[in-house]
């Protein structure tokens, strides 16, 4: 398995496409897109036989910067990575750090592609993507994209823990267009392997990354909520964005797209004091830290117990009876 690996010294666990898949859908996308190419010009040369032929040689390049180059940028906008040939060989093209590409990402590709591929007959692009670790083409270095294989092995995938229900939804109003891709890649690598990391490890390095994402989204992180979990929460609202670009406010899979509304499944979880993490008590000097962990992949929600690093809740008032979600609010 090929790995790419942050500034941060982590892995991203995508999966890049090689050479031979992607010439494979390159071609396969070349295909369609000269055939439908050479029946615009055919009809062109009908519909323009009037004309004089400045117009005519005006109309063509027209016609191939509309189709020849026009056509793939907007089908990888649209498809979000995408293209036909991808498509049928399991591609996709995404950000660096593993995000749905948008318009300039593809529109970087496709004017790279048109002297790397077009001109050049792919040589340039077979080059660089042979010379490039990661199987990159020069429209990929430039645009900031990865073209990773998508069929893969359901248990190889990494899994991202949820939040803790309490928190889903609370940051719905946070900027995050001055986070840079390069620190989102970080923070999705160090949710996956949180649990293979020492806990003393595991905070100190979660601490860093929040205290990164403050600064760059402006807004303090709530003193009650530990780092990995703010984490977690703040990723899941970019996730939830992404999902409400690509699809609107529709129904995807049948659970709305975007739809991790504030306490969804918990009762109250807003707005009921029962539910609302209390302020964490002092720890011993030379003590661990309490480290949110999520609970294993695959594993049912209800048979999850909360981790024992995690203090119980010092409420003395007896909570509300509600079914097992798998974490505990920090005490």
């Amino acid at each position: 398995m090929s790995e790419l690996v942050t500034g941060e010294a982590v892995a991203l666990e995508l999966r890049p496409a090689r050479l031979p898949s992607r010439a494979l859908a390159v071609l396969l996308d070349l295909i369609v897109a000269i055939a439908a190419y050479t029946g615009v010009t055919v009809a062109l040369m009908f519909s323009t036989a009037s004309l004089d032929d400045a117009a005519q040689v005006a109309m063509s390049i027209a016609a191939f910067v509309l189709v020849l180059v026009g056509g793939p940028i907007a089908v990888e906008t649209l498809s979000h990575g995408r293209s036909l040939g991808k498509l049928a060989f399991g591609l996709r093209v995404v950000r660096d750090d593993g995000g749905p590409i948008r318009f300039r990402h593809a529109l970087v590709r496709g004017a790279i592609g048109v002297i790397e591929i077009l001109m050049t007959f792919g040589v340039v692009a077979c080059i660089a993507s042979l010379v490039s670790a990661r199987g990159r083409r020069l429209g990929d270095v430039f645009a900031g994209t990865l073209v990773v294989r998508e069929r893969v092995s359901a248990g190889q995938t990494a899994f991202v823990p949820p939040p803790p229900p309490w928190l889903t939804g609370r940051f719905a109003e946070l900027d995050l267009s001055a986070v840079p891709d390069g620190l989102w890649l970080a923070i999705r690598q160090y949710l996956t392997r949180m649990q293979q990391l020492d806990p003393q490890v595991g905070w100190a390095m979660a601490e860093r990354l929040a205290t990164d994402l403050v600064a760059r989204t402006g807004a303090p992180a709530p003193q009650s909520v530990p780092p990995a979990a703010y984490l977690a929460a703040v990723v899941q609202e970019r996730q939830a964005r992404d999902v409400r670009r690509a699809f609107g406010n529709g129904v995807v899979g049948g659970v709305p797209a975007g739809g991790f509304g504030p306490g969804a499944g918990v009762p109250g979880a807003f707005g009921n004091s029962a539910f609302q993490p209390s302020p964490a008590p002092q720890q011993p000097y030379g003590s661990a830290p309490p480290i949110w962990r999520a609970p294993a992949a695959g594993a049912e929600a209800d048979q999850v117990a909360p981790s024992p690093e995690l203090p119980a809740p010092q409420n003395t008032a007896p909570a509300e009876p509600r079914s097992s979600t798998g974490f505990a609010p920090p005490a």
